[in-house]
């Protein structure tokens, strides 16, 4: 069959991927043209023997965020969809798959459905949390929805969306990858680091999270690496995928010895960290699953962030906190994330081991409740017999 898969930032590749995987394992002959990125473009060139498909735009052209972003950048956002219609009527793809991604997803869902193609949508859209009238966009164009969160179900329900959930895909890309495999001295040794602490630190993937990150990230070393206790310890930035060292560069001094810029290796400067700062989004959810304690950090656009706060309905912004409705980690957002409040957090995982070991239960429960491995391959076979039996 012929799949349309969009993907549209780095979460969305990492997951796309690993459902390509699964799509590719249980239909060997499958064509797939995709949005995304390196990792799944990785996935393609193993898998398929022939070149039909393949990459359509790399989620760096057009990765956006917040409201006020969303404006400035209408025009490209536009021209991508106008471009992306023209391309899925060439392709006729037996299904869209819709990755997260909302703001342009739903967009082609609904020129999907209207052209008469499948749509299923995998990763529902955060409705629960904003936006809820896209509730009536989800029922007129997704034909069947994917969801990977276990509170999702019961809001889902009483919505009357019919769904399936076969847990979350993020437990496999976690308890798979190259850095769960690989020790701390192959780390060290591979990336030329010294045999000292590490404090991972993430910034986030997009250029506007990086740029009002990099500077709270950068004072909240230097605070650090004055302490005696913490001279000696090394602050690990993980560079995202699509970003390039320019982007962190201008933000740091010649001196700043001890802050280094890794890239590609997100996963494993976490597995490796004593602790973490990590912006909100999926890098939260992956350091639960590293078990490595952590604070969010949080700083958005002031207008993006006020808009935000009148529609936004949920209690917390990282993923860990929602699905056991309780703050397992602390969530420091807009001023609340400067330097000294994250210096006094980050010293408390580190000092006070009752309290490092409460969020490490914690996270044993979180873990917990997105269930077994498997997630991925058991989505793909769904969605084949969701198309195999022409519902």
């Amino acid at each position: 069959m012929r799949y349309y898969i969009i993907a549209g930032e780095a979460s969305g590749d990492l997951h796309g991927s690993n459902l390509m995987k699964g799509i590719y394992a249980e239909d060997p002959q499958a064509k797939i043209r995709f949005w995304g990125g390196d990792l799944m473009h990785e996935i393609f060139s193993r898998c398929q023997e022939d070149n039909e498909g393949g990459l359509v735009k790399h989620y760096k052209e057009g990765a956006i965020i917040g409201f006020v972003e969303v404006l400035v950048k209408a025009r490209q956002l536009l021209g991508n969809v106008s471009f992306c219609k023209k391309d899925i009527e060439q392709w006729q793809p037996d299904v869209v798959i819709l990755i997260d991604y909302p703001g342009f997803n739903f967009k082609i869902a609904e020129f999907a459905h209207k052209k008469g193609f499948k749509v299923f949508y995998y990763i529902a859209p955060k409705v629960w949390a904003s936006r809820e009238g896209r509730i009536k966009k989800l029922k007129a164009y997704v034909d069947k929805l994917f969801i990977v969160f276990p509170f999702e179900m019961p809001y889902f329900d009483s919505k009357g969306i019919s769904y399936i959930y076969k847990g979350n895909p993020l437990v496999d890309a976690v308890d798979g990858s190259k850095a769960m495999l690989e020790t701390r001295q192959d780390f060290l040794q591979r990336n030329n680091l010294e045999d000292k602490p590490v404090i991972a630190m993430l910034a986030g993937s997009r250029k506007g999270e990086i740029s009002t990150m990099m500077p709270v990230l950068k004072e909240f070393a230097h605070k650090m690496h004055n302490l005696p206790q913490y001279s000696d310890y090394q602050f690990l930035i993980a560079g995202a995928p699509a970003r390039s060292m320019e982007d962190y560069a201008k933000f740091l001094d010649s001196g700043d010895s001890f802050i280094k810029v890794l890239f590609g290796q997100t996963q494993a400067i976490i597995r490796h960290a004593e602790a973490a700062v990590v912006n909100s989004g999926t890098a939260s959810l992956e350091t639960v699953l590293f078990n490595t304690p952590q604070v969010v950090g949080y700083i958005g656009n002031p207008l993006t962030f006020l808009i935000a706060k009148r529609i936004v309905k949920i209690k917390y912004i990282s993923l860990g906190n929602l699905i056991i409705d309780r703050l397992a980690f602390k969530e420091f957002i807009q001023d609340d994330c400067n330097p000294d409040a994250l210096v006094a957090e980050v010293r408390e995982l580190l000092e006070n081991q009752a309290y490092r070991q409460k969020m490490l239960d914690d996270y044993a429960q979180i873990r917990s409740a997105l269930g077994g491995s498997g997630a991925s391959s058991a989505v793909a076979k769904a969605m084949l017999e969701e198309l195999a039996s022409g519902k």
